[in-house]
């Protein structure tokens, strides 16, 4: 059987493209492929992609999971989150799985968490 040797991409449907470019610019990623008015934007965070698709007005988004971010600062993510407008779910806490995290919802539902493995 082949082996998955590294996740590529996910992909998130949005019913407003500019304003989750919007959202997605201000918690740190670039704008690699399409945009505002594209109805498919690449964004990129180092070498990896998270990509943004434009769902018809009629088609339901529904949560379906969480995409987990490593940052180095949580604490300091979480300020610039709220600085930009945005509403974190809660503050940043230590997980008992090892993890310090927070999570936001971006416009269209879909969560979006930032962690950091704690130190040992």
């Amino acid at each position: 059987m082949a082996k998955i040797e590294k996740l590529n991409a996910i992909t998130l449907a949005t019913h407003d493209m500019a304003r989750s470019v919007a959202f997605y610019r201000s918690i740190g990623f670039d704008v690699a492929k399409g945009g505002e008015t594209a109805a498919f934007t690449t964004l990129a965070a180092g070498e990896d992609a998270l990509n943004l698709i434009l769902a018809a007005p009629d088609v339901p988004l529904r949560w379906w999971g969480r995409v987990i971010l490593f940052v180095d600062d949580v604490d300091a993510m979480h300020r610039a989150v709220v600085d930009a407008g945005y509403s974190p779910d809660f503050a940043p806490s230590d997980a008992p799985w090892g993890e310090r995290y927070f999570h936001v919802t971006d416009p269209d539902g879909h969560e979006i968490s930032f962690a950091r493995p704690l130190s040992r």
